[in-house]
C-alpha cells in the first residue's frame, strides 16, 4: 500500500505554499496525538523549518485559544505520571523542565500535589518490589527499596521510613524499627 505524502516540512512544498498554513498543519496533526506544550511544539516547527516569526504568531494563537495550555499540560503529566509511575516531586519538576515547562508553571503545578499522596505513592511501589527483594538480607533489600524510591525523586528520609515500615509490616525486618522514633 503506498503512503500518502503530506507537505508537512517546507522543503517538500511547493513555490506556492504557505508557511503558516504548513505551520498550522503541523501544530494540530502534533496536538491531535497528546497535549504538548509550548516549548515541544517550537521545537517542532524549528526542525521543519518554519520561520520564528510564522511559528511564534502561531503559537501564540493557538495558546490565546486554548489549544496549548503549558498549565494544565503540567497537571496531567504530574498525575498521571504520580499515579502511574510513583514518581515524586523531584522527579516530575525534571521532567516538565526536560519538556519545556517554564519554572513559575512547574512550581505552581507541584504545589498541588499532596505530601500524602506521595508517601502512599512510594508505599505501593515498595509494596510491588517486595516480593523480588524477599530472599535478600535486610540491609540489601533496604538498599534496593531506598534506590528505587530515590530513582523515582523520593528524598532519603521518605524513603527510608516508608521502606523501614513497609518491611516491618511484612516481618522482614522488625528490629530496623526503632520504636522511640516518631514518624
Amino acid at each position: 500500500m503506498r503512503q500518502q505524502k503530506t507537505p508537512t516540512d517546507l522543503e517538500d512544498l511547493g513555490p506556492a505554499e504557505d508557511p503558516e498554513s504548513v505551520a498550522r498543519t503541523i501544530l494540530l496533526d502534533q496536538l491531535t496525538g497528546r497535549p504538548r506544550t509550548r516549548a515541544e511544539l517550537a521545537t517542532k516547527l524549528s526542525a521543519r523549518g518554519v520561520p520564528d516569526a510564522v511559528a511564534g504568531r502561531l503559537l501564540d494563537r493557538f495558546t490565546e485559544v486554548g489549544l496549548i495550555d503549558d498549565a494544565a499540560f503540567a497537571q496531567a503529566w504530574i498525575e498521571q505520571r504520580q499515579s502511574g509511575r510513583g514518581l515524586a516531586r523531584r522527579a516530575l519538576s525534571q521532567e516538565l523542565r526536560r519538556k519545556g515547562v517554564e519554572d513559575d508553571v512547574v512550581k505552581e503545578a507541584l504545589d498541588e500535589v499532596d505530601p500524602e499522596a506521595e508517601v502512599e505513592a512510594a508505599r505501593m511501589l515498595v509494596r510491588r518490589k517486595l516480593r523480588s527483594v524477599r530472599a535478600l538480607d535486610e540491609q540489601t533489600a533496604i538498599r534496593r527499596l531506598s534506590g528505587m524510591l530515590a530513582r523515582k525523586g523520593h528524598g532519603p528520609g521518605v524513603a527510608y521510613r516508608v521502606v523501614k515500615e513497609e518491611l516491618a509490616a511484612q516481618g522482614m525486618a522488625e528490629d530496623l524499627i526503632d520504636p522511640d522514633h516518631q514518624t
